[in-house]
């Protein structure tokens, strides 16, 4: 949810408009090493998972490429339930090689990946989350097979989809989890209790799925066709290469110790980019992630909306992506650098940048001019909005809103199949009130950072990298 744009009709969704009318670049792989060699580990993130921890490793009874190692980590500390057990006697109920680790108190995902980078010894850590299902058979494969198309990958997921009551019946009919019933009656926790709990729930697994789907088929796909890569990986089923992830925790621990933000993965993709790795998104897997009860969606939108801006804080250097390219195009043009452009070497790689935190400082990247507009959409709409109101020109707020939404059933109406497009459009109506009240909630949000942190500086590792500067790095 924190990657859709707040204005559908803004700049952020007529560039990836574009990206979709253009298409993808069509480039030639070029991998340096096998994919099937590589050794992959994996690590179950587990925090009071205890619903969906057994549909989790379900889920990953069934992939076509095994892990050689699998480690559970459930990081609840003193509030953890009973998750641990239940995965347990699934394992073995399965015959599946599992290692736990219980923690007393809670350190955060973010230790959990550092430790893992550096103990592991394997060419890729595949991270699951215990609330995700790996529905396609071939994800961790898909994954790890593009991880090994270009240098320049350092990480892969795939399509993030909702699971829903009749997705959790369906995994309880598998034969791993019947071999964990052992013919006992299986009482799905999350199921609802009343007519009440129904319809909250089907307003909340529809909202996901429309959200998911403008932020995947509409905004990621199409930026990804611009930029070679995704803003930010999706979901809780992450393949990242290894040695790209602990050089990273190596750079940033000594100024952010385990502190990446509320949202993790958003700051690894975001500080790969700053190396000028990218992410990539497959639309052919899939994996579905339990949605949040909705009573819980207003603090998850205050929580994504602050760290969205953190992100874009720390790593402000890709936000001036823009103005740093213009600027490094026109001193290139002063100093005729380009006069012998036509006898170089083209490279037509499948990730075209060179490496190095320092080129991101002088010349930017690609991704970063759709972060810049995403930015300046979660400013300007809601103060726009807020504006009209102040001075009382309802009618004209009216009409804003309605073209809003009108655009945004529109795309989510295009976005899907033929035959799904009527319930996107129905399901796109039906969100709009509780997208426009987590729209406020995170417009509180964003003038709460704005008031707070951003005038009297109390992010000091922002003011310690410009004393410091940034050493240069070559690629590994």
């Amino acid at each position: 949810m924190a990657g859709v744009p707040w204005f559908v009709c803004g700049p952020a969704a007529w560039l990836a408009a574009a990206g979709l009318w253009r298409g993808p670049e069509r480039m030639e792989p070029t991998p340096a090493e096998d994919w099937r060699q590589a050794r992959v580990d994996l690590v179950i993130a587990a925090c009071r998972d205890q619903p969906t921890i057994v549909h989790c490793l379900a889920g990953l009874s069934t992939q076509t490429l095994r892990p050689r190692r699998v480690l559970l980590v459930d990081d609840g500390g003193a509030e953890r339930d009973h998750g641990i057990q239940l995965a347990r006697e699934f394992a073995r109920a399965n015959g599946l090689a599992l290692t736990v680790v219980q923690r007393t108190w809670s350190i955060g995902k973010a230790a959990t990946l550092k430790r893992q980078a550096r103990d592991f010894g394997g060419d890729v850590l595949f991270v699951l989350d215990g609330n995700t299902v790996l529905a396609s058979p071939d994800y961790i494969e898909r994954c790890v097979r593009e991880l090994y198309q270009g240098v320049g990958i350092a990480a892969a997921c795939g399509t993030v989809e909702p699971l829903c009551p009749s997705q959790r019946r369906a995994l309880a009919a598998t034969p791993a989890f019947q071999r964990w019933l052992d013919g006992d009656d299986y009482l799905d926790p999350l199921r609802p209790r009343d007519i009440i709990d129904r319809i909250a729930g089907a307003i909340g697994c529809g909202y996901a799925r429309h959200i998911e789907r403008l932020r995947q088929g509409f905004l990621a796909r199409g930026l990804a066709n611009l930029h070679g890569g995704t803003l930010d990986p999706f979901g809780g089923a992450i393949a990242f290469r290894r040695r790209y992830l602990k050089d990273l925790f190596d750079r940033y621990e000594p100024v952010r110790g385990d502190d990446l933000t509320a949202a993790e993965d958003q700051f690894i993709a975001r500080a790969l980019a700053m190396e000028g790795y990218r992410s990539v998104r497959l639309d052919d897997i899939v994996a579905r992630v339990q949605p949040p009860p909705l009573h819980c969606l207003p603090a998850i939108a205050w929580r994504r909306a602050v760290t969205l801006l953190q992100n874009d804080h720390y790593f402000d250097a890709l936000l001036r992506s823009p103005a740093n390219a213009m600027r490094h195009r026109w001193r290139r043009l002063w100093q005729r650098a380009d006069k012998d452009r036509g006898e170089r070497r083209r490279v037509r790689e499948a990730y075209r940048q060179p490496f190095g935190e320092r080129l991101t400082w002088r010349q930017g990247r690609p991704v970063g001019c759709g972060l810049l507009l995403l930015a300046l959409e979660r400013i300007g709409y809601p103060a726009a909005l807020v504006a009209m109101a102040v001075v009382g020109r309802w009618d004209l707020l009216a009409v804003v809103v309605a073209v809003e939404v009108g655009a945004t059933t529109l795309v989510a109406a295009l976005v899907e199949p033929p035959g799904h497009r009527v319930g996107a459009a129905g399901r796109a109506l039906l969100a709009a009130p509780l997208r426009y009240l987590l729209l406020a909630v995170g417009a509180v949000a964003v003038g709460g950072f704005g008031v707070l942190l951003w005038p009297a500086r109390r992010l000091p590792w922002h003011v310690k990298r410009r004393v410091e500067g940034v050493p240069a790095r070559s690629h590994p």
